[in-house]
């Protein structure tokens, strides 16, 4: 494999080297004899003898992986049991390049163990496999068994099932039920040779040659042909990971909405980087479904357009410059005000007690001139030297870009990395004590973690407030695929609470001035029907403009096939009940193998 992915090939795909920290604990019985593939992989997802040795397992090999530091083979039996809750699949760990091929009859004998990619603490599920084996070739050249196929009629509508409060909500031990759950239902094709037809892209394909398609073409589809994760209830369950076995260099190069044609048709795998995955060993031909970046219209004389924009990690090292510039120029119509996250500053990820940002934000203003668009000046506020998070020494945080041939920024000093801002009362308007001004920046809940930038702007006489955000990341969260159902957002606990410093922070404002025009936008790390959103919003302090746009456009993200929100625009009631107002998420990344950034862009225009 290719070296920029071998190394992440390996961790997507099971590596069977059990360990205390990656394998599930359990008894290990006595010496057990003669069993078939179905009776290693059981009814539940645990193996009836996991812990036990087991000789001359027959299966006919489907697939072999000769690359990184999972290598092996899969095989299945050829002659199924009638319990459609047992597997007919198994991987085979040999940890170095397998000496069988495809079509061989073998016997294997070895140790069955369930391993759990990214270890225990991951909450993913486990593998069954053998592993330490003894492979003798009975003969060569059989007939693959016939691929399962995986369509819409097969996969039911239902994603899993609740897991066992006396196994602390685990899923593990539960007997499959794959007429019921989707999840149960793939887990009972583990290991087996499986195949989907003419699949609709719903993940374009990422660096590491993987795609996600969908088997239920009609399943929360949206306009341009993702499919959206609307509700912690609406998981998708059509979605599917795609991989090849083969080459890299013949993978398809995806965008959302292109479609998988013919079959293609593999090991169904479970990986710890989005779970089921199917290991292709023949891929569908790709067509292109036209998909094409969106623009936005051109905000009016008397419109004021607020946009953010989560550039992904970007400093002055980047080559992404010139396209981040002509996507705000060209896509976004060079809006008034601009919030900036993930600006990291002037030397990157070298971690040498730099924090100064200002080549960074400079460079992308000059590319922007250079693009044709305006002359944007900024502000901003340097974070403590590795204290709110991101990639270390990258020291990212927000920017305001604005246009001064349009917009005015208030300059009030006394804002620094750890002031908080504050509101007072001032000819009955409210202000801020320091613009631009960091909010409640020394509160536990930012730890480790971007501090919100707040300043103050004047479009034709009126003042905005405008409030930008980088909320804590869903890092540390378990999976749709965990074992754990449902699972554990753990990340939720800090989030919520910069939520409510936030809501807080807008109420200051409105409570000295109830008609203040309040914008709070950014990259909120979380869904428009989170728990998150609900504390910005509190009691109607804030409102999330996505919500205006239907359905099936409100998405800023795409993740591991599921289309969905994690940048917002809120706007205080002012704004909201103005009937001016017009949102638009601009889909120039999210849905592109060639992204610039895995964010969305937001636009909001409205007359202050």
């Amino acid at each position: 494999m290719p070296s920029k992915s071998s190394a992440r090939l390996a961790a997507l795909t099971v590596a069977a080297v059990c360990s205390a920290a990656s394998a599930v604990a359990l008894t290990s019985p006595a010496h057990a004899d003669s069993v078939r593939i179905h009776d290693v992989q059981g009814t539940t997802r645990i193996s009836p003898y996991a812990g036990q040795k087991v000789a001359d397992v027959p299966g006919i090999v489907t697939g072999t992986r000769t690359y990184g530091s999972s290598r092996g083979f899969w095989m299945q039996d050829p002659t199924p049991d009638d319990d459609p809750a047992t597997s007919e699949g198994v991987f085979v760990f040999t940890s170095s390049t397998p000496k069988v091929a495809v079509g061989d009859s073998v016997t294997v004998s070895g140790t069955v163990s369930e391993y759990v990619p990214g270890g225990t603490s991951s909450g993913n599920q486990s593998v069954t496999e053998i592993t330490k084996p003894t492979v003798a070739t009975v003969s060569t050249g059989n007939a693959v068994p016939a691929p399962t196929v995986i369509d819409a009629g097969s996969v039911p509508d239902e994603y899993t099932p609740a897991g066992d409060s006396a196994a602390n909500g685990s899923i593990n031990g539960l007997p499959l039920e794959p007429s019921t759950y989707a999840l149960d239902y793939y887990e009972s094709l583990e290991g087996m040779n499986v195949q989907v037809a003419d699949a609709r892209v719903v993940t374009a394909t990422d660096p590491y040659s993987e795609l996600w398609v969908t088997v239920k073409p009609h399943e929360n589809r949206t306009r341009r042909g993702g499919a959206l994760y609307g509700s912690y209830d609406s998981q998708n369950t059509g979605r599917l990971q795609i991989q090849t076995l083969g080459p890299t260099s013949g993978f398809p190069v995806a965008n959302v909405g292109d479609t998988l044609t013919g079959t293609t048709t593999g090991p169904l795998d479970y990986n710890q980087y989005g779970g089921y995955t199917l290991a292709a060993s023949e891929l569908g031909t790709l067509k292109s479904g036209g998909l094409q970046r969106e623009t936005t219209r051109k905000q009016g004389r008397g419109e004021l357009a607020v946009a953010t924009y989560n550039v992904e990690n970007l400093d002055p090292s980047d080559t992404t410059f010139a396209a981040h510039a002509a996507a705000i120029v060209n896509n976004l119509q060079s809006p008034d005000i601009v919030s900036l996250e993930e600006i990291q500053d002037n030397d990157g990820a070298t971690d040498d007690g730099v924090v100064d940002a200002s080549a960074t934000v400079n460079k992308l203003i000059d590319a922007i001139v250079a693009a044709g668009g305006p002359k944007y000046d900024w502000r901003s506020i340097d974070p403590v030297n590795d204290q709110d998070g991101g990639e270390p020494g990258g020291n990212i945080r927000q920017v305001f870009l604005f246009n001064p041939e349009r917009v005015s920024f208030t300059d009030r000093a006394g804002g620094d990395s750890t002031t908080a801002v504050g509101v007072t009362k001032v000819r009955g308007k409210a202000q801020l004590t320091a613009s631009p001004g960091r909010v409640e920046p020394a509160n536990d809940a930012w730890k480790s973690s971007r501090k919100p930038l707040a300043g103050e702007f004047v479009f034709r006489g009126r003042t905005v407030f405008v409030i930008a955000n980088h909320l804590n990341s869903k890092g540390g969260d378990q999976g749709l695929t965990s074992q754990y159902q449902p699972p554990t957002r753990s990340s939720e606990t800090q989030r919520h609470a910069q939520a409510t410093l936030v809501n807080a922070f807008v109420k200051s404002i409105l409570d000295v001035q109830k008609n203040a025009d309040v914008i709070a936008l950014g990259d909120m790390n979380d869904f428009d029907f989170s728990g998150t959103a609900q504390i910005l919003e509190g009691d109607g302090e804030l409102w999330s403009a996505i919500k205006s746009l239907p359905k099936s456009e409100r998405y800023t993200y795409d993740y591991q096939g599921n289309q969905q929100v994690l940048d917002q625009i809120l706007v205080s009631p002012s704004i909201r009940r103005g009937c001016d107002l017009d949102y638009d998420s601009v889909h120039i990344n999210s849905e592109f193998h060639d992204q610039i950034s895995d964010h969305d862009p937001q636009v909001l225009r409205f007359r202050p």
